[in-house]
């Protein structure tokens, strides 16, 4: 079974798209070859509140994409050389998003956006088959005690409370 995931699926609190996020396909269009990479790894960075979020100090022309339709990518770049691959989530107006931080053999997410060949080209654009970048259910189901809640990674700056969020989700190996 596969079932490309439409914006109903995003349109849901931050953390239960993150959660549910795991163990999806990522799948990536390069010409006429098609990349089929599960979902093991994300962090969620919910609303203007969270401190760790790119939201927090409000919108600007970065990170404008945030404040869109569920179902859509936003690509920013770090450190001068690794894209960052989220999907937004929930309604319109509420910046909340899910990084996608690793699949398949890729952990960490500049590693996977390299691997797939993912920059800022699909930035603001559709999570749908018609723009090469989309993600599907194929039925895969990952148990709740599989699944691993943690600190996210590299949030220091967010202060104590927003840095130590339980945002993180990975299935356990």
């Amino acid at each position: 079974m596969k079932r490309l995931l439409f914006q109903g699926f995003f349109d849901r609190p931050v953390l239960e798209v993150a959660e549910g996020l795991l163990g999806k396909v990522l799948v990536h269009r390069r010409g006429k070859t098609l990349l089929h990479c599960i979902i093991t790894e994300v962090e969620a960075y919910d609303g203007p509140e969270d401190k760790a979020s790119h939201a927090h100090r409000g919108r600007t022309k970065r990170n404008a994409p945030m404040f869109g339709p569920a179902g859509h990518w936003y690509v920013y770049l770090v450190y001068g050389m690794h894209w960052m691959l989220n999907i937004i989530t929930g309604p319109v107006g509420y910046p909340a998003a899910v990084l996608i931080r690793g699949v398949g053999e890729w952990n960490g997410p500049g590693k996977l956006t390299r691997a797939l060949n993912i920059d800022q080209s699909f930035d603001a654009q559709r999570a749908v088959k018609e723009t090469g970048l989309w993600i599907e259910d194929r039925g895969i189901v990952v148990p709740k005690s599989a699944i691993r809640h943690t600190k996210r990674i590299g949030v220091d700056y967010a202060g104590v409370v927003w840095a130590k969020k339980p945002y993180r989700f990975h299935i356990l190996a």
